[in-house]
C-alpha cells in the first residue's frame, strides 16, 4: 500500500532488495531500514527472520510501513524521525538504506514529496550523514547497504566509509531510464557535467560496507 505523498517502490528498491537477498541473514540479527517509505525493505527483511526497525522522517510513511506490516502479518518496529536520531545507543547486524540522492538545482532543504529524492546541489545531503553516522550502529562484522545514483559520487560514499574503518564496494550496478524528476532537470545536470550530452539513461549503484570483527 502506498499512501499519497510516500514515495512508492521503484528500481532503486527493486536493486537493493537484490543485494539485500545476497546477504546471509541469522534468524533473530537486528536490521535497520533507513527511510523505510512504504516499508517494503524492511518488510523483506522481517520474511527472513530479521529483528527489524524502520525508520523515516515522514508520518506518512510510518503510517503506510505499519499499515503494510499489519496486513502482511510481520513484526516491524516503525519509528518517526530523521535517519539516527530514533535510534541512537542502538546497534544492529544490518543497514539498510534508500535515501534521497538526486542533485537539485535549489540547494535548500526540501519540502513535501520532494524529501525523498532532492538532496542538495550535489545529491549528498543525506549522503553524507549516512557515512559519517552509519558505521557507529553497525556491530562487529555488520553490513551497511545503500543504493544511490551515479549523479551523487559513489567514490565520495566509498572513500567516507572507508575512512570510518569499513570495506566498502560497489556490488551493483543498474542502468535506468530517466524519470520524472531527472527529466526534469536534465538540462541543468549536463550543463554542470553531471550528465554527458550523450547520456539518456541513469546509472544506480548498491555500496556495500562492512565493520571488521
Amino acid at each position: 500500500m502506498v499512501l499519497p505523498g510516500v514515495y512508492a517502490p521503484q528500481e532503486d528498491t527493486e536493486l537493493l532488495a537484490g543485494a539485500l537477498s545476497d546477504e546471509p541473514l541469522p534468524p533473530g540479527a537486528a536490521v535497520l531500514d533507513v527511510g523505510t517509505g512504504t516499508g517494503a525493505l524492511a518488510l523483506e527483511a522481517a520474511r527472513r527472520g530479521g529483528r527489524v526497525t524502520a525508520v523515516d522522517v515522514s508520518w506518512r510513511a510510518v503510517c503506510a510501513a505499519r499499515l503494510n506490516a499489519t496486513r502482511a502479518g510481520l513484526p516491524l518496529r516503525v519509528r518517526r524521525g530523521n535517519l539516527f536520531d530514533p535510534v541512537r545507543g542502538e546497534s544492529f547486524d544490518l543497514i539498510l538504506t534508500n535515501p534521497p540522492y538526486v542533485p537539485a538545482p535549489d540547494g535548500t532543504r526540501p519540502r513535501g514529496p520532494a524529501r525523498s529524492w532532492d538532496a542538495g546541489h550535489d545529491g549528498r545531503l543525506v549522503l553524507d550523514r549516512i557515512c559519517r553516522e552509519g558505521p557507529e550502529l553497525l556491530r562487529p562484522g555488520g553490513v551497511l547497504l545503500v543504493v544511490q545514483s551515479a549523479l551523487s559520487d559513489p567514490d565520495r560514499t566509498l572513500g567516507l566509509l572507508r575512512t570510518a574503518g569499513l570495506k566498502a564496494a560497489v556490488i551493483r550496478r543498474r542502468r535506468i531510464d530517466f524519470g520524472p524528476v531527472l527529466r526534469g532537470r536534465e538540462h541543468w545536470l549536463r550543463h554542470r557535467g553531471l550528465l554527458s550530452a550523450t547520456d539518456d539513461k541513469e546509472e544506480l549503484v548498491v555500496v556495500r560496507a562492512e565493520l571488521p570483527v
